[in-house]
């Protein structure tokens, strides 16, 4: 096999695999009362075979701001037919972008974010401002 041949088939898996490692992204709906909020989530693999999930945020309103108002924005997960399950504070910055990171074993479910009254909530109640689908 020819040396340009070998090669342009090392960097087709390389890059095969890095796209892998590092995920998919999936864009986040904002919810009606949020229509300037943009967000997207970032799902990969770690080495334990967990997904990965990075969430990135700008133009959210301050929660208190909400009808209802809250005082934290928080991240839930749910699998079809399960309870949401409470993941934690997405973090905002003066700026009104937020971020927020972790890895979890679930591998095809909701993840959604609501503006909440308390942050250590078991149960969503908040006014809800994105929701998107990861399938892995």
């Amino acid at each position: 096999m020819p040396v340009n041949k070998r090669i342009a088939i090392i960097l087709i898996i390389a890059v095969a695999g890095i796209t892998y490692a590092y995920g998919k992204n999936y864009p986040l709906t904002a919810n009606a009362a949020v229509p300037a909020a943009r967000g997207k989530v970032t799902g990969g693999k770690d080495a334990n075979g967990n997904t990965t999930v990075k969430i990135a945020a700008e133009h959210l309103a301050e929660p208190g701001k909400l009808s209802p108002p809250g005082s934290d924005y928080v991240v839930w997960f749910q699998e079809k037919g399960a309870e949401p399950q409470t993941q934690g504070r997405m973090r905002i910055d003066k700026n009104l972008k937020g971020s927020f990171e972790t890895s979890t074993p679930l591998r095809n479910f909701d993840i959604f974010v609501t503006a909440e009254s308390d942050a250590s909530s078991k149960r969503p109640t908040g006014t809800e401002v994105f929701r998107t689908t990861v399938q892995r």
